[in-house]
């Protein structure tokens, strides 16, 4: 089995010295990925722009890790407000429009935002198989 190895992608930066993702063998699971603006680094106040983000940061890192969206098996989304799901639900459709092959994914409430932050997600990926 290969080395744990760090995955990072422009745009998906974190404070404190953790990688955006991590790969060891065929599993990738990432930290807190948000929908920061991949040019800026900051979040917009949109809700719709930042799960377009979010998303496309998800896509971005498991494609450095060496997968596709395909891979992904779980996803956990923090949002702000549970009525702000459809919004969510919107992009999670586009990334996953089969619904007969799409992963498992837990969403939950967060008051724990920085403003302009609503939501955020991570993943959990087996590569390979």
């Amino acid at each position: 089995m290969e080395k744990r190895r760090s995955i990072e992608v422009p745009g998906v930066k974190h404070v404190n010295p953790i990688p955006a993702a991590c790969r060891r063998g065929p599993f990738v699971t990432t930290g807190a990925i948000s929908g920061a603006d991949i040019d800026t680094g900051k979040v917009p106040e949109d809700l719709d722009a930042q799960c377009a983000a979010m998303f496309a940061n998800v896509r971005r890192l498991i494609e450095a890790a060496g997968g596709t969206t395909d891979d992904i098996v779980k996803m956990t989304v923090w949002i702000t407000d549970r009525a702000l799901r459809p919004v969510l639900n919107k992009y999670w459709v586009e990334m996953f429009p089969d619904p007969h092959s799409r992963p498992a994914r837990h969403t939950t409430t967060s008051s724990d935002f920085m403003p302009p932050m609503q939501v955020q997600c991570d993943f959990l990926a087996v590569i390979g198989e």
